[in-house]
């Protein structure tokens, strides 16, 4: 049996997120369709991340098992053969038996796109959460200090969920702006359902003046979600990278 690790690029916008559901498209179906169609095998698909409805990746990371002798680029030639147009397979490798996507996975990089101007987007409007209202980005940086480290993260988490472990090594939350777009860039060992989303939503009132930098200390500490601000669409979200020893 071979362990394949894939490298994923995807655009969400037409997807119920990654994990199969029925009567609805996911990533995670397409790609175990194209695996069949490959090597007319079904097998299941690990990811590393279950993104969001609408959610997007440039560096989604996948595996899974299968007995059958292929190099890694005709893994990558042949699955990119039978997925649609907005789903690729960046890269492919033959890992250890003791991969596993998920659970091998030791840090996550995410990004969070905002356009900040009057008018709303035609070209980029699933790519970005348009607010029309300015938004203070000093402000959000200060803000977003105050949850960097290690802490539970229960007021940025959406329920139900099956974590039962709330503690998240949160190593980096910057905000950056570049004209009338703001790029949010969030670092973690691993992260709980919706956090990043949560955490942005929160953000963003802070860059309307609706909370104080300083209150999203309290916001940590109370480990409640209704003490945090609304959860950002789902849009503006980019799985970028996974990291692994």
């Amino acid at each position: 049996m071979s362990t394949i690790k894939l490298i994923l690029e995807y655009d969400g916008t037409a997807y119920a997120g990654w994990q199969r559901q029925p009567d609805q498209p996911t990533i995670q179906e397409a790609i175990e369709a194209a695996i069949v169609g490959v090597t007319q095998t079904h097998v299941p698909v690990i990811g590393a991340g279950r993104t969001d409805a609408g959610v997007h990746a440039l560096g989604q990371v996948a595996s899974f098992r299968i007995d059958r002798d292929m190099t890694p680029r005709e893994w990558t030639r042949a699955l990119n053969a039978h997925l649609p147009a907005d789903i690729v397979v960046r890269a492919a490798a033959l890992m250890p038996d003791s991969f596993h996507a998920r659970h091998s996975a030791r840090g996550k990089l995410y990004e969070y796109r905002i356009l900040n101007r009057p008018e709303r987007p035609a070209v980029e409007r699933t790519y970005r959460w348009h607010i029309h209202q300015p938004l203070d980005d000093t402000a959000m940086n200060e803000a977003a200090q105050n949850l960097i480290g290690s802490h539970d993260f229960s007021s940025f988490q959406t329920q139900p969920t099956e974590n039962d472990d709330p503690i998240c090594h949160l190593q980096r939350l910057i905000v950056s702006r570049e004209g009338d777009r703001l790029r949010l860039e969030v670092y973690a060992d691993r992260f709980l359902k919706q956090m990043v989303r949560s955490i942005v939503g929160t953000l963003v009132e802070v860059g309307l003046k609706k909370r104080r930098p300083e209150s999203l200390t309290a916001i940590l500490n109370a480990h409640n979600r209704s003490a945090a601000g609304k959860t950002a669409p789902p849009q503006g979200l980019f799985l970028v990278r996974v990291d692994y020893n």
